[in-house]
């Protein structure tokens, strides 16, 4: 039998997606397991929105679309992003996919040429480095430290860059930090990459979930020359708790939007019509549900981080945005918990699910092999138990 793709193989399995996975494994075996997986809002998605995909469906709006997305969600996107962040584009400059991380894979594939370089701050959203690698580029990952905030400095950054970096990967606020960037430090970074020409994807998808009065600043909004350079990543899922409903967008230059769309219609073609008018409504209708997530999400945060840094071998830093903490098990390294000894991240995950059936995401994924991630989308009852078991797990 003929080899498989040496690129495909080489791809690992998602760490999130993995976790929920074997959680919901246990739980269907009948185990009282808590699950802090993947990050999706615990929310249902506001009638609103439901209502319109049912309207949809009912007037027979359940044909194919362009293959970037109906013209009417286009006009909604650059509405929105007008409203929220003062950018404004036109429907030319906005393509959508099957969720934001469609949208960066099909991105990549657009701009990346073998070997092409892609710099990515650690820690980074698992799925990053994978992408760069199926669309052959080469990750260029720069470790950051909790003194700086998990936060990409600009002369990090300038010495990174090489001939052939192509573009920066940045995460405002971040996934799975938590940190957020204020304008001083975003204008300090994208002016660096305008100064080499680099592109700036700016995946910007937990946007609207931002915490202690912190405001949002979008990378295309500090001048038109890093707009040029931008290539914004969001979509409906976090915000209006539509992950499954599948609707990313990007909104940048519209040769680049030419192009991904031309790629998206031998690819997949547009996602699912119904989603994209359901995602109109989200963008057009009401947005007090989004709020009332956020301010709900605030809560929690302060609750997990607090209990969190009241634990010995244990810490974190507060997150300033989205809605997760990563957590350092750096004090407990060579102890022994739930019978295992522990020598990373990994180890406490298993350990921690198998005696405690709590299950958190390891981070070496991320770039951190000492750290697991929470996160806060679950709800306060489930939050707390789960923090009563680390307690008791880390008493030995």
């Amino acid at each position: 039998m003929k080899s498989f793709s040496r690129r495909a193989a080489a791809i690992h399995e998602s760490s999130t997606l993995a976790v929920s996975a074997l959680a919901n494994r246990l739980k269907a075996e009948g185990k009282d397991v808590i699950n802090f997986g993947t990050g999706e809002p615990d929310f249902d998605t506001p009638d609103n929105i439901k209502n319109a995909a049912i309207e949809a469906i009912r007037a027979g709006k359940t044909k194919y679309t362009p293959a970037s997305g109906l013209p009417a969600l286009k006009a909604a996107v650059c509405k929105r992003l007008e409203a929220d962040t003062g950018v404004h584009y036109e429907p030319g400059e906005i393509v959508i996919a099957s969720g934001a991380k469609h949208i960066i894979y099909i991105a990549l594939c657009c701009l990346l040429n073998e070997g092409d370089e892609v710099i990515v701050p650690a820690p980074y959203w698992v799925t990053y480095t994978e992408a760069v690698a199926m669309a052959g580029g080469k990750s260029v990952v720069i470790p950051t430290t909790p003194a700086q905030g998990f936060k990409l400095t600009p002369e990090a950054l300038e010495a990174a860059v090489t001939p052939a970096s192509k573009l920066l990967i940045l995460n405002n606020p971040s996934n799975p930090t938590g940190m957020w960037y204020g304008e001083a430090e975003l204008r300090a970074i994208c002016e660096v990459c305008v100064k080499h020409d680099l592109w700036i994807m700016s995946d910007e998808i937990y946007y609207k979930l931002i915490y202690d009065g912190r405001k949002f600043v979008s990378a295309a909004a500090l001048s038109e020359e890093i707009k040029a350079h931008t290539i914004i990543v969001n979509g409906v899922s976090k915000s209006y708790a539509m992950t499954g409903w599948r609707i990313g967008y990007t909104a940048c230059d519209a040769k680049l939007a030419k192009i991904m769309s031309n790629y998206l219609s031998h690819a997949t073609s547009a996602p699912s019509t119904i989603s994209q008018w359901a995602a109109i409504e989200a963008l057009e209708g009401p947005q007090e549900s989004v709020e009332e997530m956020r301010k709900v999400f605030e809560q929690r945060r302060t609750y997990m981080a607090d209990r969190i840094n009241s634990l010995p071998g244990v810490s974190c830093l507060m997150p300033e945005g989205a809605f997760y903490v990563m957590m350092s098990m750096e004090g407990v390294i060579g102890r022994t918990l739930g019978g295992k000894h522990i020598e990373n991240g990994s180890d406490f995950a298993m350990a921690f699910l198998e005696a405690e059936n709590v299950a958190l995401v390891p981070c070496g994924g991320f770039g951190e092999p000492n750290y697991l991630r929470w996160t806060y989308a679950a709800g306060m009852e489930d939050i707390r138990r789960g923090l009563d078991r680390l307690e008791h797990f880390l008493k030995g």
